[in-house]
């Protein structure tokens, strides 16, 4: 029996509306859906939660959340319950839900699990100098302040932040994806739950809203390994209080690594995910390459769709060594999904990019969309990522060529001109103006006349006709750019 296959599952995605979505967030939402999605083909009572952690008052920006929920339609990871489509446990937004926490905060003080804490980090950084202590953390204290002291303090205007009291003893949990770990309460110090203003903090907030929308399996990352016994003790006192019912599986997925063996951060510009929707990656592609960062679905293969994905995906599968960003290989496996396409699906999804070049208008007129149609079977083997059609595509729909100089100045030189005023003297005599006629006219007068090997025959006329050394094929794009247009650009390069 696997992990996910029977009872009900319930995962959650809580990301926060700071900064621009990154990789590692995509490659947590993947496993997350994943694991929920495998487990309804199993017969569990599966649900994807969305949820918005928004406590961060001071980093929050609403073109963030806005992304956040960009990036998510974009990849396809759609989502159960969330702050869009409601569901039994809303809100699903933290900064809706300040009440509960107030609520929670008070029920842990009456329990006795949580207490004031007057000290300045200046005062805590001090005593532990002096003690000559080399453990990090709060050093609890005001775990049994006198009311004495806690006048004192008050006099002096100090607000209190509330802490939580650690148990002593071992921490141990059955990580889904390391095993067994432990931890030392001697290195779990006592925690902060709200600011001196009141404020709740992500050590309590997160496992209050696991507690109470029921979430079975906490999936994420790596550099949170180190807060989770605080998680499962907070849980305990939860459960006492009767908010929680109980402890959520946890599992710790591996870094993705970056350049110099280092966490790819927020900062790296290749951890942007909009990047690569506006460099012109497939969402299944990017997906398939975040899935391999970690998990693989067999030893032989790297390709491989959603459903597929969903049917194989084991979180006890999860490899919890790091994982290096490589962006070669991204690119290689979006290039496979392109290959996928059909010309019709490739035709829909280059539009945008046409659009937003300029190429195309929006809406489309007929007399582009028929043109379109007809030209993307001759790229579609061609490109790798969705922008490159614009490069591609452009010279069909612009009036006029735009030329690289270094190419007027390698390619059109003297010599390529020449080519290129044979080539449309022979064209100028084709009837019937299609690819295999216009081949044959162009091999007759270049290199049957001239004596001239292919590249260097074709290589100026192709310039000349679209701008680029490299195009769809070229007897192809002429018939396409049509007679009178293919003359024109023929005779009217530099000279």
């Amino acid at each position: 029996m696997t992990e996910s296959s029977t009872g009900t599952v319930r995962v959650r995605m809580a990301p926060s509306p700071t900064g621009s979505p990154h990789v590692g967030l995509a490659r947590t939402a993947l496993y997350n859906w994943a694991f929920a999605r495998h487990a309804a083909l199993q017969g569990a009572d599966a649900t994807f939660v969305f949820r918005i952690e928004d406590t961060d008052k001071e980093r929050n920006t609403q073109e963030s959340y806005d992304s956040l929920f960009e990036v998510m339609a974009w990849l396809g990871l759609s989502w159960d319950e969330g702050p869009d489509v409601g569901g039994p446990y809303a809100p699903y937004r933290q900064s809706e839900r300040s009440d509960i926490y107030s609520d929670v905060l008070a029920r842990l003080r009456e329990g006795g699990w949580s207490y004031d804490c007057y000290c300045t980090t200046d005062e805590v950084a001090a005593r532990r100098l002096e003690s000559g202590s080399k453990t990090m953390g709060y050093d609890g204290f005001c775990r049994e302040l006198t009311d004495a002291q806690v006048e004192a303090f008050r006099a002096e205007g100090r607000a209190p932040v509330v802490r939580f009291r650690m148990p002593e003893g071992e921490i141990s949990f059955d990580d889904l994806v390391r095993g067994t770990v432990t931890f030392h309460s001697d290195h779990v110090p006592d925690f902060a739950l709200a600011r001196a203003n009141g404020d709740p903090l992500y050590t309590l907030v997160a496992p209050v809203d696991d507690a109470m929308m029921k979430i079975t399996h906490v999936l994420r990352g790596e550099d949170l390994l180190s807060s989770t016994p605080r998680q499962i003790a907070l849980y305990d006192a939860l459960k006492a209080i009767g908010v929680a019912e109980t402890t959520p599986r946890f599992g710790h997925l591996p870094y993705v690594m970056g350049e110099g063996n280092k966490k790819l951060s927020k900062r790296d510009p290749e951890a942007h995910l909009l990047a690569y929707r506006d460099d012109g990656f497939l969402p299944e592609g990017l997906l398939n390459y975040l899935a391999l960062l970690g998990w693989s679905i067999a030893a032989d293969r790297d390709v491989f769709s959603l459903d597929e994905m969903v049917a194989a995906f084991e979180i006890a599968d999860v490899n919890p060594n790091p994982a290096r960003f490589d962006l070669k290989k991204a690119e290689a496996i979006n290039a496979a999904h392109m290959r996928l396409l059909s010309s019709e699906e490739m035709t829909e999804r280059v539009t945008p990019y046409l659009q937003r070049a300029g190429i195309l208008s929006d809406p489309v007129t007929a007399e582009q969309a028929d043109l379109l149609v007809r030209a993307m079977p001759l790229v579609g083997e061609r490109i790798n990522k969705l922008t490159e059609a614009v490069d591609m595509l452009g010279f069909l729909f612009h009036d006029e060529v735009g030329y690289d100089e270094a190419d007027v100045a390698k390619i059109l030189d003297p010599t390529g001109v020449e080519v290129v005023d044979a080539a449309r003297a022979a064209l100028e005599g084709v009837s019937t103006w299609g690819h295999e006629e216009i081949e044959s006219a162009l091999r007759e007068a270049l290199i049957d006349g001239l004596g001239l090997k292919p590249r260097v025959a074709f290589g100026p006329v192709r310039v000349a006709v679209t701008g680029r050394r490299i195009s769809p094929p070229l007897f192809e794009s002429l018939e396409l750019l049509g007679r009178e247009k293919s003359l024109a650009r023929l005779g009217s390069v530099p000279r």
